[in-house]
């Protein structure tokens, strides 16, 4: 690992790595509690969200694309959807005109338990960035979706 830089970019790069690495891990151990909330185990809970917020942005996950979220084995992933869907948060339909394509669907329940669970959490986090610029929230976004391009990028290198 390399040495901390004192000053610069470097040390920017440094800060705002450590701040995310906390948030992650606040935002972890918030969807731990959940898991623990709702009878799940971590990484399916973690699947409920991605599935959740998928759908609320318009665009369903299929089986293959949940699997590009949360890395686990075809057959994983499997095991994974059959115990949601037995407990009857999650659904799978066919409703394009390729019956071969699957998309996952979240129950209005578990919808209802995260916005329960989760409600308080994000309004705090509304009230912070809600004392920031619209346009310095944009930038924020950018400069995020650029860091992680550029990780990447280079993701096949040692």
């Amino acid at each position: 690992m390399e040495e901390p830089v004192s000053g610069g970019v470097g040390a920017q790069r440094e800060r705002l790595a450590e701040g995310l690495r906390n948030y992650g891990a606040t935002f972890t151990e918030l969807g731990r509690r959940f898991a623990a909330r709702i009878g799940v185990h971590s990484t399916d809970a973690f699947a409920l969200l991605e599935i959740a917020s998928a759908e609320e942005r318009g665009a369903p996950l299929s089986p293959a694309s949940l699997g590009r979220r949360i890395p686990l084995s075809s057959g994983a992933m499997t095991a994974l959807l059959n115990r949601l869907e037995e407990a009857g948060y999650v659904t799978r339909t066919r409703g394009h005109a390729d019956r071969r394509i699957v998309t996952l669907h979240s129950s209005p329940r578990v919808r209802e338990l995260a916005d329960e669970f989760f409600g308080p959490a994000n309004a705090r986090q509304d009230a912070v960035l809600s004392r920031y610029p619209a346009e310095l929230l944009e930038q924020f976004e950018t400069l995020l979706s650029e860091l992680s391009s550029a990780m990447e990028d280079g993701s096949d290198s040692p």
